[in-house]
């Protein structure tokens, strides 16, 4: 196991370095211009030297060296010298990523995002994996039955319908009718007591709800087909024919082979807790890092949308990585040494 996770790790290594030059490539080649906002009185030269200082007059080969040590080492310097007090070569002189847009650092301005994309789309995403998983057991071992046919049509619907939808259908229902939850989420509440505690429960609620009904929709659908897949197989007919309840039938044999497919999707689907939700956080005004991206490309903000853009590819490998050590763990008969 070892020497696999050593070689994934290695073959990882160029993997994101290809990747992290196309997505530079295709940012520095697009139309958008961080001095297109700026009014039309402003003259020609100002905005050369705009560009000029902002470091576009290097060539494009050039701009993505800095950004790579800056990303590789600077940056991690830098959190380990404000982080942790552990100072290893000039801290004050090291450059780091700014954004054109604030002139902050960009890792900054992520980690200022963090929590509140973790705290609603996170939690979003477990709620939707605890309601999933026994929705797709009951549905897949009582097929066809009325539980099958009630969770069938819900999560049809949940995966269907898109969330800018049943977000805008939550607020006019809860907030403008019933008068239950606020329609915009307030980032700047500060939990230092029970009242805003619950402040913080009910703004966190509709957003979560439904992120959560189109995560545990989809996955749901996938635990249900994963688990009548194995329902029928010789493993589970011997395991019966050996006296065996149907609790344990279903939930060590059956459960554990199933898992295997699903553990890939909700793999996978972790770094978008931390990419945000993107239509949601829009609606509901979280100010995550869905939002922070958007702002980024609206104001062409290279840098900005360069490393958003990278650590969600980073995070997109790191996770198939753990999907494929949870795999032998799940079932012995895989190996990989």
């Amino acid at each position: 196991m070892i020497h696999f996770i050593i070689r994934r790790i290695l073959i990882a290594i160029p993997t994101l370095l290809v990747i992290s030059f196309i997505i530079f490539a295709i940012l520095d080649l697009a139309p958008n211009d961080p001095t297109g906002n700026l009014p039309m009185t402003v003259p020609a030269e100002v905005r050369e030297k705009i560009r000029e200082s902002l470091g576009l007059g290097q060539p494009m080969h050039v701009r993505f060296g800095k950004w790579l040590v800056q990303f590789f080492v600077n940056e991690p310097l830098n959190i380990l010298h404000d982080g942790f007090g552990i100072t290893i070569g000039d801290a004050e002189n090291r450059t780091r990523i700014l954004s054109w847009a604030t002139r902050s650092p960009v890792v900054d301005l992520i980690i200022q995002r963090t929590p509140q994309t973790l705290w609603v789309v996170g939690l979003s995403y477990l709620f939707g994996i605890l309601i999933a998983i026994p929705i797709g057991i009951i549905s897949a071992y009582k097929q066809y039955s009325w539980f099958d046919q009630v969770g069938t049509f819900v999560t049809m619907v949940g995966f269907s319908v898109p969330t800018f939808f049943t977000g805008m259908l939550a607020i006019i229902l809860f907030s403008v009718q019933l008068k239950w939850f606020p329609m915009i989420y307030d980032t700047t509440l500060e939990v230092n007591s029970w009242d805003n505690f619950v402040l913080q429960v009910k703004q966190m609620f509709m957003p979560v709800a439904v992120l959560a009904l189109y995560n545990a929709s989809q996955l749901s659908r996938f635990m249900r087909a994963s688990i009548l897949d194995n329902l029928n197989l010789d493993y589970v007919r011997t395991a019966r024919s050996k006296g065996r309840s149907e609790q344990v039938v279903l939930l060590i044999h059956v459960l554990r082979n199933s898992l295997i497919p699903v553990v890939t999707l909700i793999a996978l689907g972790i770094p978008t807790i931390f990419s945000g939700a993107i239509i949601t956080e829009q609606i509901f005004r979280v100010n995550g890092l869905g939002q922070l991206l958007i702002i980024g490309i609206e104001s062409a903000d290279i840098p900005l949308v360069q490393t958003l853009t990278f650590l969600f590819a980073v995070l997109i490998v790191l996770f198939n990585l753990i999907a494929d050590v949870i795999y032998g763990i799940l079932d012995p008969r895989i190996r990989y040494d």
